[in-house]
């Protein structure tokens, strides 16, 4: 965040009260957890859509709610974008004007965030005519035109199926770095969070239950979806016909090349059941990444995995507990990590990622 956010507030709800105080100067600050705890709420405390909260909400200096001075600033003074699930674009008007709606001053902020979001060939379209994922990225750049002082994103890509999703993200990274607004996302889905966000809440009827790095809070031991993606970040180094090379902090990962090039920042999402564990250095492989790491924690049970260091970026496995035996797997063993370049899947790349 540009500035400090504080919460220390309670919100009756039904079932449950929502009680949080914590204070962060993240940029992109994440809201996780199950359906019914409190995620959205937050959301519309912060917009100054719910009424009921009691206790003090700040931002960047200026007071939003303070109950015992009796403040409680209108939604329309607080300054905050807001992207839904549904969209909410105007249907009588066309993606430009959809755009050009919330952007009163900078005409060429509208051509940036066309061209930023990909949606230029869209401009003339009525939204009506627009598949889900286009929809999505004209309410997002439409809440990008109205300069907030705060990003409010509420599930943005709930509507839509998992491959769509991940189709999307890119979009909401590239548009997070190019036009650095702080926001704060509300997801269920941790690869949303760790590739957009650099701080984690989550949430459990209405309370913190943990807080912190994205990396260090959302794990395969959380409460997270089947198929959990690691992502990682890091510097292109060298860019082929194919491929490119990833520097993630003293270890190279090869990814398809895309759009990458030398220099930029990029974020790589690796799901951890693509990734094998070989005591020694496999040879005659078509994987191109056989990467020495270190065991940092191993968890055994029916959903078994261990934790290794890429550089200086955690890698969770997913493996069986007759791979562990097999391999006798501990933690502060030497192995090798095997990765098909193909299962590098590149979220974003940016220069000021």
């Amino acid at each position: 965040m540009s500035g400090v956010l504080e919460l220390q507030f309670t919100l009756p709800l039904s079932g449950f009260t929502l009680a949080l105080e914590h204070s962060t100067r993240s940029r992109a600050l994440g809201v996780f957890g199950p359906s019914g705890s409190g995620k959205s709420s937050l959301v519309e405390a912060l917009a100054g859509w719910r009424r009921g909260a009691r206790g003090r909400i700040q931002f960047d200096g200026a007071t939003w709610l303070d109950s015992e001075r009796g403040i409680e600033l209108e939604a329309a003074r607080r300054g905050v974008g807001y992207v839904p699930q549904d969209q909410l674009l105007f249907p009588h008007l066309n993606v430009e004007s959809n755009l050009r709606f919330g952007c009163t001053r900078d005409e060429g902020l509208v051509e940036r965030v066309l061209r930023v979001l990909e949606i230029e060939p869209l401009r003339a379209r009525d939204v009506a005519t627009l598949s889900g994922g286009e929809r999505q990225r004209v309410a997002l750049g439409r809440a990008l035109c109205a300069r907030p002082r705060l990003l409010l994103l509420d599930e943005p890509f709930g509507a839509l199926d998992r491959p769509l999703r991940r189709r999307i993200l890119p979009y909401l990274v590239r548009a997070q770095r190019e036009f650095d607004s702080p926001l704060v996302l509300v997801s269920h889905d941790a690869t949303e969070i760790a590739a957009v966000c650099d701080e984690v809440l989550v949430l459990r009827e209405g309370r913190i239950v943990a807080r912190g790095a994205p990396s260090s809070v959302l794990t395969p031991a959380g409460e997270l979806d089947d198929g959990f993606e690691n992502v990682l970040r890091g510097r292109v180094s060298a860019v082929g016909a194919s491929s490119a090379s990833v520097d993630l902090g003293g270890v190279v990962l090869e990814v398809p090349r895309t759009a990458l090039n030398v220099g930029e920042r990029a974020v790589i999402a690796v799901r951890a059941d693509d990734v094998l564990i070989a005591r020694a250095a496999p040879s005659g492989l078509s994987a191109r990444n056989v990467l020495p790491a270190r065991i940092d924690e191993l968890v055994r049970g029916p959903a078994a995995r261990l934790r290794v260091s890429l550089g200086a970026q955690p890698l969770w496995v997913e493996l069986t507990e007759a791979a562990i035996d097999e391999l006798e797997l501990a933690v502060g063993g030497k192995v090798f990590v095997v990765v098909k370049t193909r299962a590098c899947r590149v979220l974003a790349s940016s220069a000021s990622a």
